[in-house]
């Protein structure tokens, strides 16, 4: 079961040509990560590193830029999960224009950490379960 999230891009998004700019990308891209723990795992992700002290760095990324996103537009980001390690996660992104045209596309690598050591550490058992849950199944992708 892949997420979906959408908003509108700023104009402080954008850049002098109007488009967004490559770096706000990313930055959208961690606000939907940020934003999908609820309803993967039923916790936010300030308490998951606040209070759990549980945290999910990305170490490695991955991106193909299909077309430009304007000012005004929307955007819809679709995300899910295709594999999952002992501390590891592969997210999958997908970002649709209000047309429903891709304009991007992201694979970005995440380790499950300790946030007082930053050690890598494996997967809790409940957390496990609600990223299984969102891992794509075949054709999700």
């Amino acid at each position: 079961m892949a997420v979906t999230q959408s908003r509108r891009i700023d104009f402080p998004q954008v850049d002098m040509a109007g488009i967004v700019y490559y770096p706000e990308y990313w930055d959208m891209c961690h606000r939907f990560f940020e934003g999908s723990w609820p309803q993967i795992a039923k916790i936010d992700y300030p308490t998951l590193i606040g209070e759990r002290k549980i945290g999910f760095p990305t170490v490695d990324n991955k991106a193909t830029f299909h077309a430009p996103l304007r000012y005004g537009d929307v955007v819809k980001c679709r995300l899910w999960i295709s594999k999952i390690g002992n501390s590891s996660v592969e997210w999958q992104y997908r970002y649709f224009n209000q047309g429903g045209d891709l304009v991007w596309s992201a694979s970005v690598m995440t380790v499950c950490v300790d946030m007082d050591s930053l050690a890598p550490m494996p997967i809790p058992e409940d957390l496990r379960a609600g990223l299984a849950a969102t891992k794509a199944e075949g054709g999700d992708e």
